[in-house]
């Protein structure tokens, strides 16, 4: 049980879900910022994307935010679960692009800390073919990624108790993104 009364069953609304419920004036805002970083324009793919949330969300161990995103980066990739768990498990050699590894590399940095981002960092992703827009939103979704792990963590929220209910979860994400969760 969450360490506030959400006001909501969790065993229904859990993780995030039921904080953003809970005070609806920040969790649109909140969803609409996930809305843009995940599922906008832009020239990394959803589920390259969603795959930066849910490394960030791995490293800093947060069971809701991880089992979510990486669901949702399963059902948006080709390579599906699979991949997902090869880059959790060993970024290095996880088949992928080396653009996105160096990507990777940036978020992981960032959720140690921002000023672990170093020159050569952002060099080498440039060298991979990184954009500017691809840096920053690599910045922007691992630094966003570690507030919504503190959040989910710090409220004492619980992650789901049906691992199928990511599975449908992400169904939900990928048909009709995320301006619909609450």
């Amino acid at each position: 049980m969450a360490h506030i009364d959400l006001g909501v069953d969790e065993a229904e609304f859990p993780g995030i879900r039921g904080p953003l419920r809970f005070r609806r004036e920040t969790g649109q805002p909140l969803l609409e910022l996930v809305e843009v970083l995940l599922r906008g324009p832009h020239p990394l793919t959803p589920g390259e994307r969603e795959l930066i949330a849910a490394y960030v969300s791995g490293r800093n161990e947060c069971t809701y935010c991880c089992s979510a995103h990486s669901a949702y980066a399963a059902a948006q990739l080709d390579e599906g679960m699979t991949l997902v768990d090869q880059v959790r498990a060993d970024l290095d050699n996880a088949p992928i692009s080396a653009k996105l590894r160096a990507l990777l590399h940036i978020a992981g940095a960032v959720q140690v800390s921002g000023r672990e981002v170093t020159p050569e960092l952002v060099a080498t992703a440039r060298a991979e073919g990184a954009t500017d827009l691809e840096i920053h939103d690599t910045v922007l979704i691992a630094a966003a990624f570690c507030m919504f792990n503190r959040y989910v963590d710090g409220l004492g929220t619980q992650p789901a108790g049906d691992p199928g209910w990511y599975a449908q979860a992400s169904e939900r994400i990928v048909n009709t993104g995320y301006r619909q969760v609450v």
